[in-house]
């Protein structure tokens, strides 16, 4: 079973009984809270099981706002190319490079609110992410590296959606792909970041002392400016 509920401060709260839950359970899934109990659960308790999780959820939606659906008015500027969705005659889905700009074809009736026409141009777009990140990110890491002296083992390209980057022990870096919807000076600021963590794994003052040096004194305020973007 699934219905949508209303509360006044978190909006839709999409309610599911589900066969295989155990418990009440609640996530924010881009943007939206989804509550779930057991076949046979108590509306009334899921209801004050969400009131009593109300301060967590309003937090966990302002950090995880919900996307707006990708259709033919979307407008993105990535690092390298722009994003263009257009209707067409053909009865396929396509995409292609062109000139710095990735251009999506949907058919003329597509309809872009459903959900398997969203998850196939996130999936389109996430490739084509995946592609530039893989083309520009290892060696702009490389130039980065070069001009501050740091060194690394390796760099990977991930589709994290919780980190921008990671950095283990053994000094080889994760990017994530998400990293390419991000204007350059805050790709330069995660690359450092990572960077610096290949001399210091912790957050303390002396990292943050790495990155004030390699960032001219802006790494506090290029990390608050880096709380207003999203990964994909």
């Amino acid at each position: 079973m699934e219905k949508d509920i209303q509360d006044k401060d978190l909006g839709v709260i999409r309610l599911r009984t589900s066969a295989r839950a155990t418990r009440y359970t609640i996530k924010v899934s881009r943007g939206a809270i989804i509550a779930t109990m057991p076949i046979g659960g108590n509306e009334t308790r899921m209801r004050t099981f969400i009131q009593e999780n109300k301060d967590r959820l309003l937090k966990a939606i302002q950090k995880h706002p919900t996307r707006p659906a990708i259709d033919d008015h979307t407008e993105l500027q990535t690092a390298s190319f722009r994003l263009r969705v257009f209707r067409t005659d053909r009865t396929n889905f396509y995409m292609r490079m062109e000139n710095d700009e990735l251009r999506i074809a949907c058919p003329i009736d597509t309809h872009f609110e459903e959900e398997r026409v969203q998850a196939l141009l996130k999936s389109m777009l996430e490739r084509a992410l995946r592609h530039e990140a893989r083309r520009l990110l290892p060696e702009r890491l490389t130039q980065l590296a070069r001009e501050h002296g740091f060194t690394f083992s390796d760099v990977k390209i991930n589709n994290s959606k919780t980190h921008w980057g990671s950095c283990s022990m053994r000094k080889s870096i994760n990017l994530s792909l998400s990293l390419m919807l991000l204007p350059w000076h805050l790709i330069d600021y995660v690359l450092l970041h990572e960077l610096c963590h290949t001399i210091e794994m912790s957050h303390n003052e002396h990292f943050w002392h790495l990155m004030d040096k390699v960032t001219n004194q802006r790494a506090i305020s290029l990390r608050n400016e880096l709380k207003n973007y999203h990964t994909l």
